[in-house]
């Protein structure tokens, strides 16, 4: 179970060496929104036909300071047998500057079974260094996201018609105390069956290190709503132990309504 959730969480943390293709790489802004606050995201999770756990995507507005910003609240936890077992409570938290779609802040916050880890990261822009409770100050390179600001930064400006099947997008994040680059590769189009009817989806294959999780670097694949929403709609994990899933089950304070096909 803990696997599951800490992958879930972390959809884009992924490394390997980068293929000769189309390379899109985070950066910037196209001024379009796919999200706003209030938007709750609900998502069970699972082996087989056996439910052990919950993850909720959330985002409000906050403010520091003068600064109107994002508070992305990204959390897993276990439920049910596996819950009395090995408990899982992780908090992943991102405060993102509404303009620049850049983090201001973030906070990673576990707890698995007796396991504790507790950061706050926040990112000095003018100097391109982050403070960090675990690592102190570190130079990071500009531009740099947190794992969550670059999902939500990817669902507003590369989540869309312009990939082309085969296309890399390219993100660097700072994670765990270290730079740490992110990669997922474009499939193409496919239609996901979930509770609220047939979604048409982005594909997606977050690029995996192959070892002790995967046996191949395709082991991992995401399915992105094909609409103004970009919803993460599906997850799906092959690992050595088995096969996992993540699917939507609930949401609320959607920008858009979610288009369902025929």
């Amino acid at each position: 179970m803990r696997i599951i959730l800490s992958f879930l969480i972390l959809t884009f943390a992924a490394t390997a060496q980068l293929a000769a293709q189309r390379l899109i790489t985070g950066s910037g802004t196209s001024g379009f929104r796919s999200y706003q606050s209030g938007e709750t995201l609900r998502y069970n999770v699972g082996y087989g036909f056996i439910k052990g756990g919950e993850c909720r995507f959330t985002v409000t507005d906050t403010v520091i300071g003068s600064k109107t910003l994002w508070h992305i609240v990204c959390g897993g936890f276990t439920t049910g047998l596996p819950d009395v077992f090995f408990k899982v409570r992780d908090t992943y938290e991102s405060y993102v500057d509404q303009a620049t779609e850049l983090p201001d802040k973030a906070v990673r916050n576990i707890r698995e079974g007796r396991y504790r880890y507790y950061d706050e990261i926040v990112y000095d822009r003018d100097s391109n260094q982050v403070h960090t409770i675990k690592k102190g100050t570190q130079p990071v390179p500009e531009g740099i996201y947190d794992v969550v600001s670059a999902f939500y930064h990817a669902r507003n400006n590369t989540f869309n018609d312009d990939l082309q099947t085969g296309d890399t997008i390219y993100y660097v994040t700072y994670f765990a105390g270290e730079i740490y680059p992110l990669r997922i590769k474009y499939r193409g189009l496919d239609v996901v069956k979930t509770d609220f009817g047939k979604v048409e989806c982005y594909k997606f294959s977050p690029i995996t290190e192959v070892g002790r999780s995967f046996k191949t670097e395709d082991d991992m694949q995401v399915w992105i709503s094909r609409d103004d929403n970009r919803l993460p709609i599906a997850i799906r994990f092959n690992l050595v132990v088995g096969s996992f899933y993540c699917e939507l089950s609930r949401y609320q304070g959607l920008k858009y309504p979610l288009k369902t096909v025929k």
